[in-house]
């Protein structure tokens, strides 16, 4: 089942106050970006973020999954709870890096 694009529409408006919010769709997912940096992965209606040590204890009773077949198992994010939310991607977004930039193809 694909991601709708109304669901990440409204993950981006419960987030609204971690920095500057951008999408972007992936074969038929999204991955939504905190100031530039990938940060939310939305399969199947559903957000996960990366498990790393620094949310651990807010994460604690948070649900686990595999985004897609072959990923590594990610929170599940609440995203209804907004202020639990920012909370959980400033702190991921200040862990996070900024992707690296793709070289262009030379002929």
């Amino acid at each position: 089942m694909a991601t709708e694009q109304s669901f990440v529409e409204y993950i981006c408006e419960q987030i609204s106050d971690a920095g500057i919010i951008t999408y972007r769709k992936m074969f038929s997912e999204y991955i939504v970006y905190v100031n530039d940096k990938p940060i939310i992965l939305v399969c199947d209606n559903t957000p996960f973020v990366k498990i790393k040590d620094e949310i651990k204890d807010l994460m604690e009773n948070a649900d686990t999954g595999e985004p897609y077949t072959g990923a590594k198992e990610h929170y599940v994010l609440d995203i209804d709870n907004s202020d639990f939310a920012v909370k959980v991607i400033k702190i991921l977004e200040n862990i996070t890096p900024y992707p690296k930039p793709k070289k262009r193809k030379t002929k």
